[in-house]
């Protein structure tokens, strides 16, 4: 049992380093979620942590079992309606050579990106091809399932969908809603880890940040270095949005707080008063 113990807490540490997800003090969590695969391989917590290391491709396994992927479109209306009115107006002059760039951090399954891509077709700003959306995450099967568009009827996916986005963004196939072309059009899916040391160079510079509900699985050193990686990736005076129990205040990171009476959000270097300009990045 202690060396189980130990196995799983050098195991804790290897998944960290990796990207950042910190079971170190929840390892009954990481035993329990692990349980059945090491069944499967007949492997013991100490002989997984060596398989990790002589076959790589196991990690993408092993990150579908230790990611949580709660989400839901028009997840926390209160920064949704702020996005939509203060903030998407102040891009309506970006073209589709210079478009408004959004990134959707973490956006397992697609309900964000997508939800995303539905304010800005409703709200009427924006001319075909003018707003690209980029949505990451390091679980590979939660994207494959985003690209597709497709969401069961009965999933808790829709638990906060408003009435009329159904006849305006999906379509029905069966016990399926798939999301319409339009909106999947703009969404480009990537693989990437948030605590890559290259992800600069895998985002284009963007004008706004969603990275909701994510920090609060990671330390303050791994989201420091996250909030830099997107400090780092805005374009000057680009928005910030994380969860509304999520606060990266006190941590000295160069962003501005901005509060309303119903949320608050961050933004990078000084304020604009005119509407923005979209510029090449």
């Amino acid at each position: 049992m202690i060396a189980d113990e130990f196995a799983l807490m050098e195991l804790a540490g290897i998944i960290y380093d990796y990207c950042g997800i910190d079971y170190r003090k929840n390892l009954l969590s990481l035993k329990s979620k692990i349980k059945e695969r090491l069944n499967v391989l007949g492997l013991s917590p100490w002989e997984y942590c060596g398989y990790l290391r002589m076959e790589p491709k196991e990690w993408d396994v092993l990150i579908e079992l230790i990611t949580v992927n709660e989400t839901y479109f028009f997840r926390e209306e209160n920064i949704l309606e702020e996005f939509r009115k203060a903030i998407l107006p102040k891009y309506t002059e970006c073209t589709p050579e210079n478009p408004l760039r959004i990134w959707s951090a973490a956006c397992s399954t697609g309900e964000e990106p997508y939800t995303i891509g539905m304010l800005v077709e409703d709200s009427g700003l924006f001319r075909p091809g003018t707003v690209k959306i980029i949505a990451t995450d390091i679980n590979k099967k939660a994207l494959n399932k985003a690209k597709s568009g497709l969401y069961k009827k009965n999933s808790l996916s829709f638990r906060r969908t408003p009435d009329w986005a159904y006849s305006k963004f999906f379509v029905e196939l069966g016990e399926d809603y798939r999301v319409k072309d339009s909106i999947i059009e703009m969404v480009d899916f990537r693989h990437v880890n948030l605590l890559d040391n290259d992800i600069i160079n895998k985002i284009e510079k963007s004008d706004i940040v969603f990275c909701r509900n994510v920090l609060i699985y990671f330390d303050n050193n791994a989201i420091r270095k996250i909030v830099n990686a997107i400090y780092d990736i805005l374009k000057p005076g680009g928005y910030l949005f994380l969860g509304h129990a999520e606060t990266i205040t006190g941590l000295h990171t160069g962003f501005e707080v901005i509060y309303t009476p119903s949320v608050y959000y961050y933004r990078k270097g000084g304020t604009r008063h005119a509407a923005v300009r979209c510029t090449s990045g």
